[in-house]
């Protein structure tokens, strides 16, 4: 695990700052820092280092002829399969590190290497002989890649701070800005600055000279999630029980992959169905197993620390709990503030990175179960969306109470207000198409609220069809083009794999475990095992009663009951009462104050002025959320954009 970071340029000023641009990249890599200089195209490399720690293992790594260079951040599970293979070819390997097997399996195969790997990656080979250089991500895009192109110079980074150390045009992208209001963050590849892009996981990037570069660069597509609709009819008359044990047998297979590794390992436990079968799995291949979980000692609504500590008493884990108080989140507030190089504003960001600190303290890579929602329908919205295609008696009786609903007060500081915001939330969505309703749902915020936000009518100005208009419902139907009017929840599904897995929860465990130092390995996304889940039917994931129906039943046997009665609750953390009290100041004097907005000139003064009147009221909505994101998004402007 590691970070990674290239220019492409004839301008030699550009190039030296490889050494600048690389130290950026320091928590990603705290054990080592390299660049190599080539003729128009500068490489750095800073490592974690997990395979083969050894100093010959660095990158930027070439082979013994000179002519491959390679930086690569991730890991590669089956590169000690792919080695024996390439030593039957009497290649000799001087390392025992992935990197090399990676390398030598690019000089071999080119691109075709992609279709080899298991594991999580993004990385870039630089040919020498040729001036061609090869850069490609992950198939789920579990490990980042942004670039940047605008036709004179060409700049790659595991990171977006990476990037910014060169002299390139900073302009926030209004599109991108108007998404992150919606949803606390960038759903799509596009990212807040105009050209830099964010590569498509599943995709690569040919140049073919640098000394030359084309007018436009392509990316190319090496791998889809197969969603075929014919292929997952026909599974209908799959056996369930046959389809558990093809489940267990893939996932703990997965498993056993990720516990590879020269450094300690452990396993994230929350107590919800994913970790804990995660970590039930990680046990029969590891005794000493170490399991690691948050509670909030101020906030019990948001402690869930008892099912953690029941999972792990049931297998039998050393198990760690961080009993967290409102201020320690308050005093790593800077350092997670300071880490985020690009707005992104989901809250449970927090937790994450308080977990991966204190994690780090006794492991160097950790397991986690992220991934399963969005494949198995794990999540409320999914039991809603179902609900809302197959209503009953209650469904109906909901969606009739939405007047009632709609004066209740909402928030998610309580058990009470949670649900009156559920409620309302349904009570709105079922009325809607299939796509609006999933827009809905998946926003904090409407259009109309985020473009009442902006200073200007960016996106919705009636007298004018503007590009940024065009722009924006290009990008929305782009991402929403999967759900079909007849189609089911696997759509849903898909789609969530698309915008919700890749943009926010991967991009949110990467930033905040790589803050620490910490890898996070993701056993459900083995693409294999996606591949699988994308082949079942609707009913064998979710139906009126239960969500991820075939993933509680295939470990029910191994795991304690209370599991499966606890509700979904998210890794969420006490945005409210923190707002009303540690950080009311910060709200009301700096971040959002009425001068320092006016003077910024990208939000609407009056507007901010109604959410903060609206987050201390005695009925906040989801104020807090959109609070957040304007901290967020106010600390990165001042960092990266204000003179």
């Amino acid at each position: 695990m590691c970070g990674i970071v290239g220019i492409v340029s004839s301008n030699e000023k550009e190039l030296a700052k490889i050494a600048t641009a690389t130290r950026t990249l320091s928590k990603r890599g705290p054990d080592n820092r390299s660049t190599a200089k080539f003729e128009n195209l500068s490489l750095g490399h800073a490592r974690l280092s997990i395979i083969d720690t050894s100093v010959a293992a660095n990158q930027p790594f070439t082979d013994a002829t000179e002519r491959y260079t390679i930086v690569y951040n991730g890991e590669v599970y089956n590169y000690q399969e792919l080695k024996e293979e390439l030593i039957t070819d009497e290649i000799v390997f001087k390392t025992n590190s992935d990197t090399e097997v990676l390398l030598q399996l690019y000089i071999k195969y080119g691109a075709e290497c992609l279709q080899k790997l298991n594991g999580f990656f993004a990385f870039a080979v630089f040919d020498k002989k040729d001036n061609s250089l090869f850069i490609a991500r992950d198939r789920m895009g579990i490990k980042p890649l942004l670039y940047y192109f605008d036709g004179e110079q060409f700049i790659f980074a595991s990171e977006l701070k990476a990037i910014l150390t060169f002299n390139i045009k900073k302009d926030i992208d209004k599109v991108s800005l108007f998404n992150y209001l919606q949803f606390n963050y960038i759903p799509t590849h596009n990212s807040i600055i105009e050209r830099v892009k964010k590569l498509k996981p599943g995709h690569f990037i040919s140049i073919k000279n640098v000394n030359k570069l084309s007018k436009e660069i392509e990316e190319e597509t090496y791998y889809e999630i197969p969603f075929n609709t014919e292929a997952t009819m026909q599974t209908n008359a799959m056996n369930y029980d046959k389809a558990q044990e093809m489940l267990r047998n893939l996932l703990d297979d997965s498993v056993k992959k990720r516990l590879v590794s020269d450094v300690p390992v452990g396993t994230f436990l929350s107590g919800g169905v994913d970790s804990s079968i995660i970590s039930l799995l990680a046990k029969k291949h590891k005794s000493d197993l170490q399991t690691f979980s948050i509670g909030f000692k101020d906030e019990p609504f948001f402690d869930e620390t008892i099912y953690a500590n029941a999972v792990a008493k049931k297998i039998g884990t050393q198990h760690h709990v961080f009993s967290l108080t409102n201020n320690d989140l308050y005093e790593d507030l800077n350092n997670i503030l300071d880490y985020l190089d690009e707005p992104f504003a989901d809250s449970s960001a927090i937790a994450v990175y308080l977990l991966s600190k204190r994690t780090k303290e006794h492991v160097t890579v950790a397991l986690s179960g992220d991934g399963a929602d969005e494949m198995f329908s794990g999540y409320n919205k999914h039991m809603a969306e179902y609900k809302s295609r197959h209503p009953g008696i209650k469904e109906s009786m909901v969606k009739m109470g939405y007047p009632l609903w709609r004066n209740l007060p909402k928030s998610r500081g309580s058990k009470i207000t949670n649900i009156n915001r559920q409620l309302y939330k349904f009570s709105l969505g079922s009325k809607l198409t299939n796509k609006a309703r999933y827009w809905k749902w998946a926003s904090i915020i409407n259009e109309e609220q985020a473009n009442y936000l902006l200073k200007e009518e960016l996106i919705f100005n009636p007298q004018r069809l503007s590009d940024t208009a065009f722009e924006y419902k290009k990008r929305k139907e782009e991402l929403l083009k999967n759900i079909r009017r007849d189609g089911n929840i696997n759509d849903v599904l898909y789609t969530d794999m698309k915008m919700v897995l890749t943009n926010d929860m991967l991009r949110k465990v990467d930033a905040m475990s790589m803050a620490n130092s910490l890898e996070v390995r993701t056993p459900f996304l083995d693409h294999r095992l996606v591949n699988f889940a994308f082949s079942l039917p609707v009913p064998f994931k979710i139906n009126q009663d239960m969500k991820k129906k075939i993933l509680q039943d295939a470990f029910r046997d191994e795991l304690p009951e209370e599991i499966y009665k606890r509700p979904k609750h998210g890794f969420e953390v006490p945005l409210l009462s923190w707002f009303r009290n540690e950080l009311r100041s910060t709200i009301e004097n700096d971040l959002l104050d009425d001068d320092f907005i006016e003077e910024q000139g990208i939000f609407n003064v009056a507007a901010t002025r109604a959410l903060k009147k609206q987050l201390f009221s005695n009925d906040p909505e989801d104020a807090q959320a959109t609070i957040w994101a304007l901290i967020v998004f106010n600390t990165w402007w001042k960092k990266y954009l204000q003179n």
